[in-house]
């Protein structure tokens, strides 16, 4: 690995000396030019013109783009007739022959998803031919839902990919899963590639924010995407090897086109969000009678009775019905703002094509005084050297501002702790009318009015590219991408607060994360006698990667106005550095017999710094083919198959990533080593040479098929996962001076199917009605695991050998007893006792199915969309009931929820909500099933209905596009589950999913935007 700069150095020198010798050569070559071509592409329905349209002539390299009026032109060595090939997103693509030098091109508006051109490893592929099992989707019909990254915008979009958006903070980290997840300790999240640029996907954040992170995926602009692409199975992801065991999302973002005039794109909107429901609580009334009648039950005096009242020197409190009721949760909640405007652009010559967008977001949270903010800068160019080569760069530069909060767990300056689980009866003021604490939270009022806790995320992503096309079908291309992402961090809390009692408290903190990747590939691509194709691609890719982060903490301030930590009392500090290298090298080769018969064999070898020196290289094959049935004589002529495809691929993927860069070394330490003043050093970590790649082996069996002339597609895929390996930390014995060290050791299967359905329902020249239907299963199972493991509040996700990830691990209630109150558990081992070992697995996070469901609708110049998600079988838990149904056992330490009033009173009632009193208020009920809930739901995402000015209205306006539109998000939530939102969860950690703690709800919102093209 230390050899790394200098193979690099080595590479670029090639490079640049690659590029001289052929730049010379093609100086030299003189091209022939012997006719022109021009001509029109339009809408067959409309006879709008399409601007953007790729016109190619077979068989040679050269092409075209059509100008803003759908206009293009050739001036080539090749002489008359031409066979063109045209192709417009959205549009069939059609094959013509020009016979004279001006021609006209109808192209057919067309939802057949077997003609998109989609992005896959290292290269581009018509739909129809491909193998793997790969996602396309147009991120237009989700950018303008009200979201911190485009991550959460795709939810419900792609079949096999489940997208949980576990809180209603703009710009938090949002749980994806794409066909399960296969690591316990190593990230299950996929690998995300931005124009060839491998994202770090590792939260900076340092702060406490009770278990929550931000998401560096918010750091780009959905805005400025053009397509993505979704890698599902092992022969489509095979390519990026170490990254590719939990799937691949690739981006591509927009660029101008060759010969067209500038243009000019606006989307402006506005809008506000409010939550749709907040918790239901007792009133201050309420709460001092079920705290007499706790009481009451256990034989205590009732502590709400006339003040008057002594008993044993203790007065009452007022009676219940003198008692208040305050609303903190009104206080804490507002209705949010919501802002984005987004300019772009675009446009080129000849030899020379750009894009530049700028964009500004900003969006309140509903809860105080959270808020998000980016803005946005990107510039893309290409150039066109000559026929041969052609360079370029992507750049994109982004902005995050963040007013972060504790919206998670935590009673220490969390606030819907403050807000949610201080009782309604007790005051915000104490009886000389100074604003106190209470319950062991901070005052709402107090902490809202001080609350100082932010963030700002520097963050630039980039790469240059060269392509080079060294003869006719031989092309070679070099790219250095970096990821550099600079997170700054700071937090005061005042003497007020009591995270900052007795004198206030500071911390700040710098992290600072740079991936640089420097990249080659050489492709070759030949077709012979019109009936064989073949194709090889080989290349490698050079990684580093490195993490700085400094911080520091100051107390005892001798003022509030005082902020920084140069003054405070005492100080301390802290600093981290890691480092990791990574080389591959990988290739690929493909055939296909008369464009029906299809195999591609490719495998990758990736060498990490992180694993051991006996195992450091991972190798990761696979294969696939594909048989294209529709181009069997028996099937030519049944005409309602317009296309039929069935494909199989086998192969392996590896997962390095979430464990330490240090994982397989022997460690030392200075941190708390010093001894009197002497500085020293100690142990801190057990080497493991063995230690290698978590590797992930997949089987795919699918078909596409397209029916009725191009109305209905259906794709189907079963897949088969199993990880091996799996890198987790096994514990030691406390005698052997330290925790644990990483291991291989755990081995974890998915399963399922993945049913996506496209169709084109109605398809006129006035009215149009297309449907997008996706729906999945997915079966997880921990296959191997030597000890169980516990994660999240109270031990209650349980992993163990048997069992899927994410298993609930609880108490089951089985009812309660109609006579006493009591509540009855199940006695698991028959003992004739409730204790731990009467706790059992009663389901998971993970749902029998999840998809979603498009319509959209197009009526001359109105359009109009809704967008459903489902989810269906999983299971959550309201650890919010657990502490709000305590009845009067908590007296003024929490609140209780209006659902406890529906308590066990007298012999005879009937209810899950037992009897408040000593039995029913002992340990064993923390992780009690009566909070186990189903969190199925069905949710209206997004209603969309929008209006687009005529051609000749927009014209006299001199607007190429001038459309209005009123969209609304989360408009309706239909579930069963009793808590504000059933994808909350308390945590960012991914194995501490499903349960549901002190989170505020997806908000509903409204927006009124305008999409403008000069």
């Amino acid at each position: 690995m230390q050899n790394y700069s200098k193979i690099a150095q080595g590479a670029v020198l090639s490079f640049l000396l690659i590029c001289l010798n052929i730049f010379v050569q093609a100086q030299e070559t003189k091209p022939l030019i012997n006719s022109t071509l021009s001509g029109v592409v339009r809408d067959s329905l409309t006879k709008e013109p399409l601007p953007g349209a790729l016109v190619q002539i077979q068989g040679v390299t050269h092409n075209a783009s059509t100008d803003e009026n759908g206009k293009f032109s050739f001036v080539t060595g090749q002489k008359f007739p031409y066979t063109l090939i045209v192709s417009y997103i959205g549009y069939d693509k059609k094959t013509v022959v020009a016979n004279d030098a001006q021609i006209e091109i109808l192209l057919k508006p067309g939802f057949n998803q077997l003609n998109d051109v989609v992005v896959v490893g290292y290269t581009t592929q018509q739909r129809r031919n491909l193998i793997g099992s790969v996602s396309k989707v147009d991120p237009a019909e989700s950018k303008d839902i009200p979201a911190g990254g485009f991550d959460a915008q795709l939810q419900g979009k792609v079949a096999g990919v489940q997208i949980s958006s576990s809180t209603g903070v703009p710009g938090e980290a949002v749980n994806v899963r794409l066909r399960g997840a296969t690591s316990i300790n190593a990230s299950n999240d996929p690998l995300y590639v931005v124009d060839g640029v491998f994202l770090n996907t590792n939260s900076l954040q340092t702060v406490n924010t009770g278990g929550k992170a931000t998401s560096p995926i918010a750091d780009i602009n959905p805005s400025d995407i053009e397509s993505i692409e979704v890698l599902k199975d092992a022969e489509a992801t095979a390519l990026y090897g170490s990254r590719g065991a939990n799937g691949v999302i690739l981006i591509t973002t927009k660029r101008g086109n060759f010969n067209q005039k500038p243009k000019i794109d606006v989307n402006l909107s506005q809008g506000f969000a409010k939550a749709v429901k907040l918790w239901e609580l007792t009133t201050g009334p309420e709460h001092a009678e079920l705290v007499n009648e706790y009481n009451r039950n256990i034989g205590r005096p009732e502590p709400f009775r006339p003040v008057s009242e002594v008993i044993d020197g203790v007065p009452g409190r007022g009676t219940p019905e003198e008692q208040e009721t305050y609303d903190r949760l009104g206080e804490a909640f507002r209705t949010a703002s919501l802002t984005n405007v987004d300019i772009a652009l675009r446009g080129g010559s000849a030899s020379t094509r750009y894009y530049l967008g700028g964009g500004y977001n900003k969006q309140e949270s509903i809860l105080k005084p959270i808020s998000f903010d980016r803005a946005s800068f990107k510039i893309n160019l290409d150039q066109r050297i000559n026929d041969r080569i052609q360079v370029g760069t992507s750049n994109t530069l982004g902005r995050t501002g963040r007013n972060q909060a504790r919206a998670g767990d935590g009673p220490q300056g969390g606030l819907l702790q403050a807000a949610l689980h201080t009782p309604t009866y007790l005051s915000p003021y104490n009886e000389d009318g100074v604003l106190v604490g209470r319950a062991g939270f901070d005052n709402l009022t107090l902490l809202l009015e001080n609350y100082d806790v932010s963030s700002t995320s520097l963050r630039y992503i980039g790469n240059l590219y060269a392509d080079i096309n060294i003869l006719p079908d031989l092309k070679f291309r070099t790219t250095f991408s970096i990821d550099y992402n600079n997170y700054n961090e700071s937090e005061y809390w005042n003497n007020l607060l009591i995270a900052g009692s007795p004198d206030g408290l500071a911390t700040s903190a710098i992290g600072q994360a740079t991936t640089w990747i420097n990249e080659q590939t050489l492709t070759y691509r030949k077709r012979f006698n019109e009936q064989h194709s073949f194709g090889v691609l080989v290349g490698n890719t050079l990684q580093g990667t490195t993490l700085e982060r400094t911080s520091a903490q100051g107390r005892g301030f001798a003022s509030n106005d005082f902020k920084l930590i140069s003054s405070a009392a005492t100080s301390t500090s802290s600093q981290a550095w890691e480092k990791s290298n990574l080389a591959s090298f990988f290739g690929r080769v493909d055939y296909a017999f008369a464009d029906k018969y299809l195999i591609d064999f490719s495998i990758r070898a990736d060498g990490s710094s992180r694993f051991g020196s006996a195992d450091p290289w991972g190798y990761f094959p696979a294969v696939g083919a594909a048989w294209r049935v529709k181009q069997e004589s028996f099937l030519k002529d049944v005409a309602f198959i317009d296309d039929l495809k069935l494909r199989a691929s086998y192969g392996s993927t590896g997962n390095q990533n979430g464990i330490g860069d240090f994982a397989a070394r022997r460690l030392w330490s200075g941190i708390g080593s010093s001894y009197q003043g002497v500085p020293g050093i100690a142990p801190q970590q057990l080497p493991n040479q063995q230690l290698r790649w978590e590797r992930t082996d997949q089987l795919n069996i699918g078909f596409d098929v397209s029916l009725f002339k191009q109305v209905l597609d259906i794709s189907l895929n079963v897949y088969d996962k199993y990880t091996k390996d799996g890198l987790l930390p096994v514990t030691l014995a406390a005698t052997t001076g330290y925790d644990s060290y990483t291991s291989n050791a755990a081995e974890i299967s998915n399963k399922g199917f993945e049913l996506a359905i496209n169709s084109y329902n109605i398809r006129k020249q006035d009215f149009t009605w297309q449907t997008s239907f996706n729906i999945s299963r997915n079966v997880n199972k921990i296959e191997k695991l030597d000890k169980p493991l516990n994660y999240g509040s109270r031990d209650l996700i349980l992993f163990q050998e048997g069992s899927p990830l994410y298993s609930f691990w609880v108490y089951n209630q089985l009812y309660v007893d109609p006579q006493t109150g009591d509540a009855v558990y199940e006695d698991v081992n028959n003992d004739g006792r409730i204790t731990t070992a009467d706790r059992k697995i009663m389901g998971s996070i993970w749902p029998d199915f999840f998809g979603g469901l498009t319509n959209t609708l197009t009526y001359k110049g109105f359009d109009a969309s809704a967008f459903l998600v489902f989810s269906y079988g999983n299971e959550i838990y309201n650890h919010n009931r657990f502490f709000g149904e305590g009845g009067g056992a908590r007296d003024a330490a929490r609140v209780i929820f209006a659902s406890n009033l529906a308590r066990w009173q007298q012999p005879g009632d009937i209810t899950d909500v037992p009897r408040s009193d000593g039995v029913n208020v002992n340990n064993y009920r923390d992780g009690g099933s009566r909070w186990l809930e189903d969190g199925s739901y069905l949710r209206l995402r997004s209603l969309t209905i929008g209006y687009t000015l005529p051609k000749q209205v927009s014209d006299k306006l001199h607007l190429e596009k001038l459309r209005f539109y009123l969209q609304g998000n989360n408009l309706f939530t239909w579930t069963d589950y009793t808590g504000l939102d059933p994808e909350a969860a308390a945590s960012s950690s991914q194995n501490e999913q499903g349960i549901d703690l002190g989170t505020p709800p997806q908000p509903r919102s409204f927006q009124l935007g305008i999409n403008l093209t000069l």
